[in-house]
């Protein structure tokens, strides 16, 4: 069962965990914020900018959307900030509305197409497409070293690990501005640290998360993954260091079983076909922090 462990599994094993570690990196600082909906805010605004991508390259390829998505994304992203520091709106007011319109927006420009005619997969969007990342030359632990076999790895793979070690790297960077701005605004103001331009990082950061893992993974693992680590990693500490590595294991460790349950249970307990690698992995972050719930004294 595991003698094609590279050529099916490797790959999107290592996309899931390295997206879910992405999206757990900022969503330690959309939990101790209060900003939770991002999330979902992000997950949803990328569709006019996949619709518009279709308007000007007519395909709907995984490079095009990727780049779509982004731009949407990061024109929500500041579209937030904006609304908090000149409407005096709290951060979930200001989501929900650029939630609702940029949604809005992409649903309309649908229906003002060629009669409708852009085809979005839903169930893509939706679970992803870890399943298909196969890696076809993906022979033993040998090819991750051999420059040919590495040649037909899934860009998927590339663009996760890079998200991951981007948004790692701009954490350790801006360290203090995020700590002391996300604890105490007021120190942050006499410090001289532009408030809003620290949340409006955070935002982009959560916007990089979510769309360099949208084509592989789903918005499901996105979303879940925002939230459901950090949130775990917080009901047992109240230190911020401490949390994040909790959480990054959390992450990690529902990525890791819930694609090797999604695989390989229902084929080892004689079933035909496989689950949702991506409805797994949701599923066990919220198990753990359920049972983070339970066992925390706290």
């Amino acid at each position: 069962m595991f003698d094609d462990f590279f050529l099916i599994s490797f790959v999107p094993l290592m996309t899931g965990i390295f997206s879910a570690l992405s999206c757990t990196l900022v969503g330690n600082f959309l939990i101790l914020r209060k900003q939770a909906m991002l999330s979902d805010t992000i997950s949803h605004v990328v569709l006019p900018g996949i619709v518009i991508s279709y308007y000007f390259f007519g395909s709907l390829g995984s490079n095009v959307m990727l780049f779509g998505a982004l731009g949407a994304g990061l024109v929500a992203a500041f579209t937030i900030s904006f609304l908090q520091s000149q409407t005096k709106m709290d951060s979930s007011a200001a989501m929900a509305i650029t939630l609702s319109v940029f949604f809005a927006a992409g649903v309309l420009m649908i229906e003002l197409s060629a009669g409708g005619n852009i085809h979005l997969d839903v169930e893509h969007a939706l679970y992803g497409n870890l399943e298909s990342l196969i890696w076809i030359d993906g022979n033993d632990f040998a090819s991750i070293f051999d420059p040919i076999a590495r040649q037909s790895i899934p860009i998927e793979l590339f663009r996760s690990l890079a998200g991951f070690l981007v948004i790692l790297l701009l954490i350790i960077i801006f360290w203090r501005p995020l700590v002391v701005t996300t604890f105490d605004e007021t120190f942050a103001q006499v410090s001289g640290i532009f408030i809003s331009l620290v949340s409006g990082g955070i935002a982009v950061a959560a916007t990089i998360a979510a769309i360099v893992s949208f084509d592989a993974v789903g918005s499901i693992i996105v979303v879940a993954m925002f939230i459901c680590p950090p949130a775990a990693a917080r009901v047992l500490t109240d230190k911020l260091f401490p949390q994040m590595v909790l959480s990054l294991i959390f992450a990690a460790l529902a990525a890791t079983l819930g694609y090797s349950i999604a695989g390989y249970l229902p084929i080892a307990l004689g079933f035909d076909t496989s689950i949702s690698a991506a409805g797994t992995i949701a599923t066990l972050s919220g198990l753990i922090l359920a049972i983070a719930m339970i066992s925390s004294k706290r």
